[in-house]
C-alpha cells in the first residue's frame, strides 16, 4: 500500500475528518483507526488531534466528554452545521483541484476557458 506524503496529509486531513463525522460522532481513536483503514496508515495522533482542535475552534466539529467503562473518558466529535456547510464546499472545490492537478499531471493541461468554469 502506498504510503502517502505527510503534507498531502496534513493538507487533506480536514476534509476527510468532516466526511468521516457527517456519519455520526466518533472518538479520537476509532478516526485514526478508520483512516488506517482506509488506506490513510502514517495518520497518528500527534496530526490527527490538533487537526481536531482546530476544526472545533473554528466551529465545524462539536466535542462533548463521556465517562469510560472503569478507564478515563473519552472525548466524542460530531459535526456541526458550518462543520456540514465547511464539508459541501470544500469537497466541490477538492473535486474540482484534483481534476486540475490530475490534467497537469498527465500532461494534458487545463485550458484556461475550462479552468474559469
Amino acid at each position: 500500500m502506498t504510503e502517502f506524503s505527510s503534507a498531502w496529509l496534513r493538507a487533506a486531513l480536514p476534509l476527510c475528518l468532516l466526511g468521516m463525522l457527517e456519519r455520526g460522532e466518533s472518538y479520537g481513536y476509532a478516526l485514526l483507526q478508520e483512516l488506517s483503514a482506509a488506506g490513510l496508515s502514517n495518520a497518528k495522533a500527534a496530526t490527527l488531534y490538533p487537526a481536531l482542535t482546530r476544526l472545533e475552534e473554528e466551529g465545524a466539529v462539536d466535542i462533548r466528554w463521556s465517562a469510560g467503562d472503569g478507564g478515563p473518558g473519552r472525548k466524542y466529535y460530531s459535526l456541526t452545521e458550518t462543520g456540514r456547510t465547511r464539508l459541501a464546499v470544500e469537497y466541490r472545490a477538492w473535486r474540482d483541484f484534483d481534476g486540475v492537478v490530475t490534467a497537469l499531471a498527465e500532461g494534458s493541461g487545463v485550458s484556461a476557458e475550462s479552468s474559469e468554469s
